[in-house]
């Protein structure tokens, strides 16, 4: 610890954090942080409310921009998907700003409400943190729960008079980039940020087992996923090349490229048991399906 942070008055975020740690020496470095900010902030719902939008913020933004300079500079070329449609810098940033005023005007109010939501249904804000098998399995069924809830809402969505007047917005973008992960109407980011929010909300209301951290943590790697999977690259590393269930970019680019289909998030089983599948392979097994059916009932 450094001579500044030594010298910090109590009163002081480090201030607090050098009285806290003292008397908390079991607790790891990420937990002293967070028990400090609570006390510091001295308002629960101000401090999650803060907490949450700027984490929101930092990692939706700053997992977007390598993808920005990646389409910018026209690097791993041979790894789009659609080379022949590369996002401009000035379409990037009409829809940085378009994402951002929905951040501020619908997601921050919503953001705001999360800490008397979270406490109303039980979320855990003390330390410690769960342990990482806890997180683990229960993020694992967050993943399978929002996708559920995240193919069928899409595939409603797809309906001709709800794809007019509400999900027209985020296929604006035929060949997709990461920073238009969230570029949609502000009642789709309600609809479909359901299952993000609601569905690990629903977990603790049913087991009234669920700390916020881990929220955090899902939150995150949902973010990960989605801006990944609007990204427009295939690389042979990608995840779905070890994990054949995984959904990925080469999933979801299908989906914008051609309208139809690929509507689940985060995995493929949905769009394969409910054949809605886009694919070179998809079509020739429908396809085969198709001429055995007419050969039978020749």
């Amino acid at each position: 610890m450094n001579s500044t942070l030594l010298a910090a008055p109590p009163d002081t975020y480090w201030g607090q954090f050098e009285e806290i740690s003292k008397y908390n020496t079991h607790l790891n470095l990420i937990e002293r942080l967070w028990t400090t900010w609570y006390a510091w902030m001295q308002n629960d719902v101000l401090a999650t409310g803060i907490m949450s939008f700027l984490m929101h913020e930092i990692v939706y933004f700053g997992r977007s921009l390598p993808w920005i300079f990646i389409d910018s500079l026209g690097l791993l070329k041979n790894f789009k998907i659609q080379d022949n449609k590369i996002p401009s810098l000035q379409e990037q940033w009409n829809c940085a700003r378009f994402v951002l005023l929905s951040h501020f005007t619908v997601e921050l109010p919503q953001i705001w409400l999360f800490h008397p939501m979270a406490q109303f249904f039980g979320l855990s804000t003390s330390v410690p943190f769960p342990s990482v098998w806890t997180m683990a399995y229960q993020i694992a069924i967050f993943f399978v729960l929002e996708d559920t809830w995240h193919y069928f809402s899409h595939r409603a969505l797809h309906w001709g008079p709800l794809y007019k007047a509400i999900h027209k917005i985020h296929h604006q973008y035929s060949a997709p980039f990461g920073m238009a992960a969230e570029y949609a109407s502000p009642i789709e980011v309600m609809i479909l940020g359901f299952g993000t929010v609601g569905c690990p909300i629903l977990w603790c209301a049913v087991t009234g087992d669920l700390h916020i951290f881990t929220m955090y943590v899902w939150i995150v790697l949902r973010l990960f996923q989605a801006i990944d999977a609007h990204s427009g690259y295939e690389f042979p590393w990608s995840l779905h090349h070890f994990l054949p269930f995984w959904a990925g970019a080469d999933h979801h680019d299908l989906h914008h490229e051609k309208f139809i289909g690929n509507y689940s998030s985060s995995f493929r089983w949905w769009d394969y048991l409910l054949d809605t599948e886009y694919s070179p392979e998809a079509l020739k097994r429908r396809r085969e399906n198709k001429a055995g059916a007419t050969k039978k009932a020749e």
